[in-house]
């Protein structure tokens, strides 16, 4: 069998596309520009590329953090991923922004994401400190990433922001333009990152094998007040003057918003916000 989005084949039994994440037993929804079908992963009748598992993606853990990620307007796919997770009563999130002009960058920001909150969550359940396990996760992120390349020439890339929250610590790391926000319950949001970029907005630095500086920073942040952390892509900050004025009682609603906002300012790339709640102790 074949899956209806992409095309790929498809094991008799398997209940996703592994190719695409598509469930299998569902069917497509008619298209959006024609109302045809879908076949090999374009309508039959107009050409328009099905929509795949990735495009449009929101998760929410038990915790209130939530995610949400979307390919945009201009895109023809999401080159974003993000991944969340928890540990030792610690709530971990990793964003990864695609660096387009490189081959495959959704494998190299899906691997990135998925190996940082997988380190973060070992290393701190082995006791390490949220800085050493930020710095770690990063680092095997970046081997990960270093490994799909089959030359200098062909190397996926992607930037890397991780945060690791707790009520009385907060540690966030990155590389590359990819940020982390506090945004408190009451008063101005705070940017805890630096973006790695020179003039003109170029990247200095990345995850991928033809990296320069794979070394990540690491910030460690002591709220003192109830708030949230915000971590995004520069497809959301792009469009933002002051997140803070998004702030939502329930963190799912304000990743929602907050996409909303970029594609209604233009969406002209992939967007991607994780929102975590703080709470002091």
């Amino acid at each position: 069998m074949k899956c209806p989005a992409c095309g790929a084949s498809a094991l008799q039994g398997h209940a996703f596309c592994e190719q695409c994440g598509i469930r299998l037993e569902e069917a497509l929804p008619a298209c959006t520009t024609c109302g045809g079908d879908f076949e090999e992963g374009y309508c039959a009748q107009c050409g328009r590329r099905a929509p795949a598992a990735s495009d449009h993606v929101e998760l929410v853990l038990d915790s209130g953090m939530a995610g949400a990620s979307d390919r945009g307007l201009r895109h023809s796919h999401n080159q974003d991923a993000m991944a969340l997770g928890e540990a030792e009563g610690l709530q971990l999130a990793v964003v990864c922004d695609g660096v387009t002009q490189s081959p495959r960058p959704e494998s190299a920001s899906t691997l990135a994401a998925q190996t940082g909150v997988t380190i973060l969550a070992e290393e701190l359940k082995a006791g390490s400190t949220q800085e050493s396990a930020t710095r770690a996760a990063c680092a095997r992120a970046a081997l990960a990433v270093a490994s799909l390349a089959t030359s200098l020439d062909d190397a996926p890339a992607c930037t890397y922001v991780s945060a690791v929250a707790g009520p009385d610590l907060v540690t966030v790391g990155w590389v590359g333009d990819s940020r982390a926000y506090w945004l408190p319950d009451d008063g101005p949001a705070v940017l805890l990152t630096d973006d790695d970029v020179a003039s003109a907005g170029v990247l200095t630095a990345w995850l991928g094998a033809d990296a320069r500086d794979t070394g990540c920073r690491a910030l460690g942040f002591v709220p003192d007040s109830p708030g949230l952390l915000m971590v995004c892509t520069d497809g959301l900050w792009g469009y933002l003057d002051e997140p803070v004025t998004f702030r939502a009682a329930v963190p799912l609603e304000g990743t929602r918003a907050l996409v909303d906002h970029a594609l209604a300012s233009g969406g002209r790339d992939n967007v991607t916000v994780v929102l975590i709640p703080v709470r002091r102790a």
